[in-house]
C-alpha cells in the first residue's frame, strides 16, 4: 500500500534581517497566494492580541466581500489592556488617518483581516508606498479605492501577550506623514465600507 503524504500545513518564512512590517506581509500574502488553491487569506498576529476563534467569522464574512476587517472600532468591538500612550496612539492614529483619507473605514491601522485572493493579488502586484506600520492603512486604503466591498466586523482586540511591541513615536511619525502622500496619491470617490 502507498502512503500518502499529508500536505504541510505551515510554512515558516524567515527574512534574512529587518525589512519592515509591509515588506514582511507581502512576501506573506505573495507566497499564500503562490499556492493558487485559496480564495481567502487571513492575516492576524501571532502574540495573542487576535483571536484565532475569531478567524472563521472573518472568513464567514468574505463570501459577501473582498475585504474582512477585525474591527476594534465598530459596535460591539474593542481593546483590552492597550492603555496609555499606546491606547492614545492607537485610537489617535486610526482617527487622524480616516479624516485625511476620507474613508468610512473605522478601523483603518489593524491587522486582522481576511482578503479574497483575487483583490489580494491585484493589490501586492502594484507597488505601496510604505513599508512600515502605514503598509496595514495603505493597503485598505487601496482596497477601498479599487472598488472593494469592504466590511467591518466586530472583535475584541487584546493587548500584547508575548513579545515587545516595535511601535515606537519614531514609526508613528513615520505613518503620520505618509497618511496625507497616501490621501492625494490615492485620491478617489471610492472609500465606503459597511459594518458586518
Amino acid at each position: 500500500a502507498a502512503m500518502v503524504a499529508e500536505p504541510e500545513r505551515v510554512h515558516l518564512l524567515e527574512n534574512p534581517g529587518k525589512l519592515g512590517l509591509g515588506r514582511a506581509y507581502a512576501t506573506g500574502f505573495a507566497r499564500a497566494l503562490s499556492f493558487d488553491q485559496y480564495d481567502v487569506v487571513v492575516q492576524m498576529d501571532a502574540d495573542g492580541s487576535h483571536a484565532a476563534s475569531d478567524v472563521d467569522r472573518l472568513v464567514a464574512a468574505a463570501e459577501d466581500a473582498d475585504l474582512v476587517i477585525g474591527s476594534r472600532y465598530v459596535p460591539g468591538g474593542s481593546s483590552l489592556g492597550l492603555v496609555g500612550a499606546r491606547g492614545l496612539l492607537s485610537r489617535g492614529g486610526n482617527s487622524y488617518a480616516r479624516l485625511l483619507v476620507h474613508t468610512k473605514v473605522n478601523d483603518l491601522t489593524g491587522g486582522f483581516k481576511a482578503w479574497r485572493a483575487t483583490l489580494l493579488a491585484k493589490l501586492i502586484g502594484e507597488a505601496t508606498g510604505s513599508d512600515g506600520y502605514a503598509f496595514q492603512i495603505e493597503m485598505t486604503v487601496r482596497a477601498a479605492r479599487a472598488g472593494a466591498r469592504i466590511v467591518e466586523v466586530p472583535i475584541t482586540f487584546h493587548a500584547r501577550r508575548a513579545g515587545s511591541s516595535k511601535m515606537d513615536w519614531r514609526i508613528a511619525a513615520e505613518a503620520a506623514w505618509l497618511v496625507p502622500w497616501m490621501a492625494r496619491h490615492y485620491s478617489s470617490r471610492r472609500n465606503g465600507a459597511r459594518q458586518g
